[in-house]
Order: C-alpha cells, then structure tokens, then sequence
C-alpha cells in the first residue's frame, strides 16, 4: 500500500462526510434513440454524432427496452415516428435472430445464449472442480463469495478484493471511500469515462461525488493534462481500456507518467478496469504489474470472462473493509449470489489464460477487414484503433449508419457468418461506425475467410445504397 494510502486511511473520520458534499449538478448520458437503458439516457449537454442509427449493440450492458418516441401526456405518436420506431426494433431482433443461429461469428457472448445455454455454463463450472461443492453454500458474501474475493486480489496483486453485484456499485463506493479519506470529493476522469456516458449522473447524484473532465479526446489523458488541471481533485480514474473512444490504451510509458502526474498532486488512483483483463499484451506486463501503479482497481466478471455479471473492487484491506460496510449500504450485500461467483471463478479458469490469443488474432482480423474493403473497391474505411489495443475495437465506413446496417443483417441472414454482430452508429452524416469483438469462434476464421466475407458484405452494401 502507497504512503499516500495509509496516510488516507487516518482521516476517514476526519473527511469521512465531505464525500456528500452537493453535487455541481448532473452528468451528462448519452443513449441510442432505439434502445435507451439506464445507462444510456439523454441529457442536457449531450455531445452530438454519437446516436444510434440502428439499435442497441448486443454488448450485454444495456438490455432495457424503452419506446423512441414516448409521448409526454396527452401527446400522440405520429404514424411516421411509430413506423420509424418499429423499423428500428425490427432490425434488431432480425440482427440477434440471425446471430444467434449463424454457424459462424467472431464472438458468442454468454449474454445472448438461452436460458438452457447459460444454465451450462454451471455445469461447466462444476466440471473444472473450481471450488468445494459439497462445502456449504454462501449466505450474505461468505463461502465461495470469499474465495473469489481471494483469487482476484491474488491475480491483481493487491491485499484484499470486495464482490460486488454491479460495477457502477463498485467503483462509487471505491471513490466514495478515497474521498472521506482524502477529504476531496472531486473525481478527475475523461469525458468519455462510463461514469460519464452511461450511469445517468450517479456519482454526483448518487455519492455526493463531483466529477470534472481532464480531457474528452478519444484517448486517454496526458500527464500534462493531469499535471496542469485548473482545479485540485481528490482521485484520478482512469478507464482502462476507454471503450467508447474505441477500447483504446495508453503506452507504458504514458501510463506511468500519467500516475505520476497524479501522484505529485497527492491524488490517489483508481482503475476502471472493466476490461483490463485484455490489456496485458499491449502493456507487455502482467496483471499484477499494471494493477499495482493503481491505489484501487474495478474488474468485470462478465464483460471479458463471460460470466453472469458481478465485479471485483481490489485495493489495500482498510478500504475493501470500508467498501464492503457501503456494499451493504448500497444494497449490494445480496443474500446468496453462488451462480454468479462460480460463472466468474470458471471465466477465470477458462477465457483469461486465452485473451492474448484472442488480441492476437484481433489484429489478424482487422488487418484482413481493411485489405478486404480495399480489394472490395471501397474508397475509404478505418479500423481504430490500428492495429487494435485489445480483443475489440471499432470500425468505420464511409456510408449512412442504416444502409450499413441493413446490409449487415442481410449479409448474416444469407449467408450464416456474422461479420458485424453489433449495431452500426452515425458519427456524422454520412459515417458510420460498429464496434468488433473477438472471441473463441473467431479463431475458426482464417484472414482469407474474414475477406470473402467481407466480399459478400460489399455486394449487399453496393445493392443497398443503390436502392
């Protein structure tokens, strides 16, 4: 644990209560215009360009459906905004109607299986012999809640790890606690952070937190950024990778500085590490390593590992002491959550030793994305970031956000290969862009297989546009 850390530690009741000081009002969401969640919900100030053309990319982290169009009171739906509203759900369940039956597509997320599908994954589990399963089962975060609390802090190499049933629990309790002991209620973070973008104000609303925005640029902050901030702040965090500029990473190097910067103005860091499991190859170090330039670490169970849901906040004993006090608090201290700690424990076991294989092949896939739509005869597309930072990444076409996805779908629909399973959003008129994940299925494809597909999908983009 840092000097600054154990410092922290003894002002909890000194600072304690300054963590609900008043908000500086809400932060601003964003959310598709076709499937808004409680993580994607409009506000004042929204950024423009980042809407949905088509519909709710299958990503496992906005399931809700909610109308387009909800008319306020007494108001009624035009014919036009019902039929655009229909056409956009249309589209999805044709997209997830023809992923879930494609004999081939570069991902299977657990998230999109059947009931029957998910419930295999226990027996699965059971068959690794991860944990005593003839040992009592968990009451309230003991038992096999326990033990993956102790592997994920032994994998990040910190003293203690708290399970927590949602990331957005785990990280505004994790700078809850830094504030009271730092005294400092203000979280420096970007401005595409998920806090920001998905969890509809939480941190000020909910925790009494003040987020203010070191840069918005679609990569992470300099050193210089966080060095020259105009306002003091109690804890950096850093989103690692930043999904929504494009799953992207710093250097090493920049990463470091970046901590130091922080670490001269007597902040502590914390890691939004959602996806950190797929980091290490671009780092070149292991997990342990990067976690240890962080004072806290947030870790998914489900977004990289496949599991049921769930997260991990890692740091010093004292604070995952402390968290858990809010864990109960917040409502997280769920009376038996066994399913979900032995999914993760089996996602541990079974996709993690894997993830440099699929980084690996992520960028074999990117490559023969690009030189397929060159040899297809588009003029221009961009995979980004290239080559890719991680086992995701994003993709751009130079094309209306709905002709490109109509062509997606058909594509799936005729041939059976998934090339794009995601949801195709307008960054601008006229330009496109759909994320891309690589997992286990992807590695059945060659780059010769990623091209012909490719081929295909240009063929039905050219009839599309031509309509």
């Amino acid at each position: 644990m840092s000097d600054r850390a154990e410092r922290g530690g003894n002002r909890v009741e000194q600072g304690g209560q300054r963590a609900g000081a008043d908000p500086d009002g809400r932060v601003p969401g964003r959310r598709s215009p076709d499937e808004a969640s409680p993580e994607r919900q409009p506000s004042a100030g929204q950024p423009p360009g980042r809407q949905s053309r088509d519909e709710q990319s299958p990503d496992g982290e906005s399931p809700v459906r909610q109308s387009l169009n909800e008319p306020s009171p007494g108001e009624q739906l035009s014919a036009e905004a019902v039929s655009d509203d229909e056409r956009r759900k249309r589209r999805r369940e044709r997209r997830i109607a023809a992923y879930r039956s494609a004999r081939r597509v570069l991902a299977r997320p657990g998230y999109l299986g059947t009931l029957r599908e998910r419930l295999a994954l226990l027996d699965e589990a059971r068959a690794l012999d991860l944990h005593d399963l003839d040992g009592p089962s968990d009451l309230y975060g003991d038992g096999i809640v326990e033990a993956l609390e102790e592997k994920t802090a032994g994998l990040l190499g910190k003293e203690a790890a708290a399970f927590f049933p949602t990331g957005t629990m785990a990280q505004q309790v994790a700078l809850r606690c830094w504030a009271g002991r730092s005294g400092n209620p203000t979280v420096a973070l970007h401005g595409l952070a998920h806090p920001e973008v998905h969890e509809r104000g939480a941190f000020s609303q909910v925790s009494g937190l003040r987020p203010v925005r070191v840069t918005s640029e679609p990569r992470l902050p300099t050193a210089a950024e966080v060095r020259d901030f105009d306002e003091p702040f109690g804890a950096l965090m850093l989103e690692l990778p930043l999904r929504d500029a494009g799953f992207v990473l710093p250097t090493w190097e920049e990463l470091t500085e970046i901590v130091e910067a922080a670490r001269e103005r007597d902040a502590v860091v914390h890691f939004d590490g959602a996806r950190l499991w797929e980091s290490t190859v671009h780092f070149g170090r292991p997990l342990e390593e990067i976690a240890d330039l962080a004072d806290s670490v947030y870790v998914s169970f489900y977004k990289s590992l496949d599991g049921f849901g769930g997260a991990a906040l890692a740091g010093p004993k004292t604070l995952v002491d402390e968290a858990k006090a809010w864990r109960h608090r917040y409502g997280g201290a769920i009376y038996q959550q066994f399913a979900t700690a032995l999914s993760a424990l089996a996602g541990l076991e079974r996709e993690l030793p894997r993830m440099p294989e699929y980084v690996a092949h992520a960028r074999v896939v990117a490559a023969a994305l690009r030189e397929g739509f060159a040899a297809a005869g588009v003029p221009w597309m961009g995979v980004h970031p290239e080559p890719p930072h991680t086992n995701e990444f994003q993709v751009w076409l130079p094309y209306d956000a709905d002709v490109v996805a109509e062509a997606a779908i058909r594509h799936a629909e005729e041939t059976g290969a998934v090339l794009f399973a995601n949801g195709w959003e307008a960054k601008a008129p006229g330009l496109a862009f759909t994320e891309v994940y690589v997992r286990a299925a992807a590695l059945e494809w060659t780059a010769d297989d990623v091209k012909e597909a490719v081929a295909g999908f240009v063929a039905l983009l050219t009839e599309e546009i031509t309509r």
